[in-house]
């Protein structure tokens, strides 16, 4: 997810971040997606406080959640928040922990901005694995609509790249988006950057039901 947001240019061929010239403050606060540990809970508290105390971070982008509600990990969100970060989380990639949930916990939250991946084409759809729901504020193209392979977004250690999707990659993706809407127009608050961000969606100035504000126009959203 740091490649996807924030990779540097490179005289690879390989993908570069969104947002390339990014700096990055990476907090390794669990060892699964799926948040079910107290250790691992405690470590995204953690690591939520310790991102809202630094007031270099503008930005936190969490790709991993619960089926339902931490109370710790809401304290941490809330506490960030509360410093004036811009949260983004995975509305949720389906397990077979995870089918029946809608939009998962932290992205959940009203503190948080929940994104999700959609199918490419005119008509949206969501990702055969990713989920949708009143909650979601973006979308990113994660999945081919004809072969059904996700889109190759990612490069690695070593010169090695991937074929990654789902929400987990949406929301690194939408994050490295807001860096580049605020490092253009510095001096503005979060909800400025989260405004602009909106106005660049394909739904915009409606809310869809399921896919909020849709796939964002980065171009238009740093002009």
């Amino acid at each position: 997810m740091s490649s996807v947001a924030c990779a540097p240019r490179n005289d690879n061929g390989l993908p570069v971040g969104v947002a390339y010239s990014a700096n990055l403050v990476v907090y390794r606060a669990a060892s699964n997606v799926v948040l079910d540990s107290y250790h691992e809970q405690n470590g995204v508290k953690n690591a939520f406080t310790a991102l809202g105390n630094n007031t270099n971070v503008k930005i936190i982008s969490m790709s991993m959640g619960h089926i339902f509600s931490v109370g710790k990990i809401e304290d941490g969100v809330r506490y960030a928040y509360g410093k004036g970060k811009l949260i983004f989380c995975a509305g949720g990639t389906s397990t077979s922990f995870t089918t029946f949930v809608g939009v998962i916990f932290p992205a959940s939250m009203t503190e948080c901005v929940a994104v999700t991946g959609v199918k490419e084409g005119a008509a949206i759809q969501k990702c055969d694995d990713c989920h949708s729901g009143s909650k979601i504020d973006f979308t990113v193209v994660m999945q081919r609509a004809a072969s059904g392979n996700t889109v190759p977004v990612d490069s690695y250690y070593d010169n090695q790249t991937d074929y990654v999707g789902g929400s987990s990659v949406a929301t690194a993706t939408t994050a490295g988006i807001a860096a580049l809407v605020w490092s253009k127009n510095p001096s503005w608050t979060r909800t400025q950057v989260l405004t602009k961000m909106r106005q660049a969606g394909n739904f915009y100035p409606n809310k869809n039901a399921e896919f909020g504000y849709g796939n964002i126009n980065a171009l238009l959203a740093v002009q």
